[in-house]
This record gives structure tokens, sequence and C-alpha cells, in this order.
């Protein structure tokens, strides 16, 4: 099975293509401030709230799944479950690197904090994002 967190996930197109040539079935999960379609992928909308999706999300997956999240948070419970995880850029969490992103996170959120710094956004996404994220994902 593949969870997406699907709240604004720009791969989420992308990851039922390839799962749909596999027949792995999807769960896209969302918030009631998003609305998504599918042809393919179950929908479940989760109530609005800080962290409800990713609670969901990781109260259904399970060892061998997979989650598509951009959440480091949220992949390491993933991980810590037994299931496989991916970034929306085709970079796979795995134990070896999970401390030092959940470490940069938490650095990026106390530069947030401080008046004497602004971090920018991510970059625009691009085609080769997207071939780079499907490619990491198909293998």
């Amino acid at each position: 099975m593949i969870y997406i967190d699907a709240d604004a996930c720009p791969v989420t197109r992308i990851a039922e293509r390839v799962a749909k040539e596999y027949a792995i079935p999807v769960v896209l999960l969302c918030d009631t401030n998003h609305i998504l379609t599918s042809d393919y992928s179950t929908i479940k909308v989760i109530g609005a709230g800080a962290d409800a999706v990713d609670i969901a999300l990781i109260n259904l997956c399970q060892r061998g799944d997979i989650v598509v999240t951009q959440d480091y948070g949220v992949a390491a419970l993933a991980l810590g479950k037994g299931a496989k995880a991916i970034h929306q850029s085709g970079r796979w969490y795995t134990d070896e690197n999970i401390d030092s992103l959940l470490m940069e996170r938490h650095m990026a959120k106390v530069a947030r904090r401080s008046a004497k710094h602004h971090l920018k956004g991510p970059a625009k996404r691009t085609v080769e994002d997207d071939r780079r994220f499907e490619e990491s994902f198909r293998r």
C-alpha cells in the first residue's frame, strides 16, 4: 500500500501513475481544507487539525508500506513502523539519515523564530524535480 500525505503534494499524480502500473493501491490523505479527486486512489479526508492528517497516516501505515511525505516527523514515525518513506524530491528517508534531517528541521524552526534570520522558502518545482522523484520512486 502507498500512503500519500497529499495536502499540497506536488508528486501525487506521478506516484499514482507508477502505482497503477504495478497495481499497488494508493490512499491519499488530506484535511478538510483541500479537495482532491482521483480516478485511481482512495481518498481519505481527515478533519482539520494541526497534525490530524499526519496522525491518521501513521495509524494506517504498516510494515512494508510506502509513505510519500515532505514531513520529516511523519517519515520518522513511518520508519519506526517498518514502512519506507520518500520525500517529494525523490530522497528516501532511512534510519541512517532521519536523525540529521530531524535536527535540520529543528534548527530551521529555531532560526525562523529568531527575528534576525529570514529563511527562503523552497525553490519553484521543475520538470527535472518531477523526473528525479519518479526515477527514485520506481526504484
